[in-house]
């Protein structure tokens, strides 16, 4: 697993200052901070100069590289905002969210946090290289900012008017025409909504994501996207509270939903609450193969998109090997010892790193 953070002693760095990685010399990075037109040393090892800002006696160095962006903060902690050689970055909009889901892998929180990532990544975007072909947005719950959510899309479409915008939210605030209107003033066609739908069933969906109202508030919101001709994405995650229903889910997807672009079946990240609510989450894949095969391949056969995400292609039926895609971010990705043999290997998306338990089915394919 790749590290994002790291932490050294600072001196003079009196408030957050968002950088770009501009050399690398002998463990010392020099980086650039545009909007205050500073100048800020890294280094591993101690620095006695009194050329102020620096940060010193950092823990680890190794996996920053020219072109990388980072927020160092003045209590000497250096956050990675984006790496300029990784396909998996993304603009975290807040801790907050709307719902409180059974299976979060990043628990919410009651933080007042809204404002503070707002201006960091109003300024990051303008520092993104504009040939970045794909960008995520995530949270907690992006929509949570309102009005400037759609002020940060525009942000994006005026500078990084070519590159793919992946949107994680939950879809509840699109219930209300106002958000999804704005976005479509917008009129940027790169961009993506990723919506979770766990069941075909009211009861179920608001039990797994915790909230009242939540699938009638999803379903509303996913068709005022689609009468503002917003793409949409749809993301089931598979575990013991949805795995029953998903050839009806599928099914009612292809009747109800017949506008969004992509489903996407996804194997459940074992951390977060899912450590609390293991008992409720928690199965071996093998057990849902049935019917996640069915539901993947109505859907094939109905010429929706389809996809399998974070699971490893040993705990698939052969038939849905063409479906699994290697989804897990490169900074959280890892493969078990067994997986060094598999003649799969370099085709299976591994495992989460994060992850505290992992299937005791998963073995090499040797054939």
């Amino acid at each position: 697993m790749i590290s994002l953070k790291t932490r050294g002693t600072p001196n003079g760095i009196n408030n957050a200052l968002i950088a770009h990685i501009i050399s690398d010399n002998n463990g010392l990075l020099s980086c650039y901070a545009p909007f205050e037109q500073q100048t800020i040393q890294l280094s591993s090892s101690f620095i006695d100069s009194s050329s102020l800002p620096f940060v010193h006696n950092i823990q680890d160095l190794m996996y920053l590289e020219t072109g990388d962006i980072v927020l160092i903060n003045p209590d000497g902690i250096i956050n990675t905002l984006f790496r300029k050689n990784s396909p998996h970055n993304a603009l975290f909009i807040t801790d907050r969210c709307n719902s409180n889901c059974l299976m979060c892998s990043q628990p919410p929180k009651n933080e007042d946090d809204l404002d503070y990532l707002y201006d960091i990544n109003s300024q990051l975007i303008q520092l993104i290289p504009d040939t970045t072909p794909e960008l995520g947005i995530t949270g907690g719950e992006p929509t949570i900012l309102g009005n400037r959510f759609a002020e940060l899309l525009q942000l994006l479409k005026d500078y990084l008017s070519d590159t793919e915008i992946h949107v994680l939210t939950n879809g509840r605030s699109f219930a209300w025409k106002n958000l999804p209107y704005k976005i479509s003033e917008i009129r940027n066609r790169k961009v993506v909504f990723g919506v979770p739908l766990y069941s075909d069933y009211y009861l179920f969906h608001d039990y797994v994501v915790q909230a009242k109202n939540a699938f009638s508030q999803t379903m509303l919101g996913l068709h005022n996207l689609a009468s503002y001709d917003q793409r949409i994405e749809i993301r089931v995650v598979l575990h013991q509270q949805t795995y029953k229903r998903l050839p009806s889910l599928a099914r009612f997807i292809y009747m109800n939903l017949p506008f969004v672009e992509h489903v996407a079946f996804m194997g459940l990240e074992y951390t977060g609450y899912t450590l609390k609510y293991a008992e409720l989450l928690w199965m071996e894949p093998g057990e849902y193969a049935n019917e996640l095969e069915q539901a993947v391949l109505f859907l094939d056969s109905m010429d929706i998109n389809v996809s399998i995400y974070n699971l490893q292609l040993c705990l698939l039926k052969p038939t849905l090997w063409p479906f699994a895609k290697k989804s897990i971010s490169d900074w959280k990705r890892e493969y078990l010892n067994q997986c060094n043999i598999c003649t799969k290997l370099n085709d299976c998306g591994g495992v989460f790193a994060t992850s505290r338990k992992h299937s005791n089915k998963i073995m090499a394919i040797l054939d």
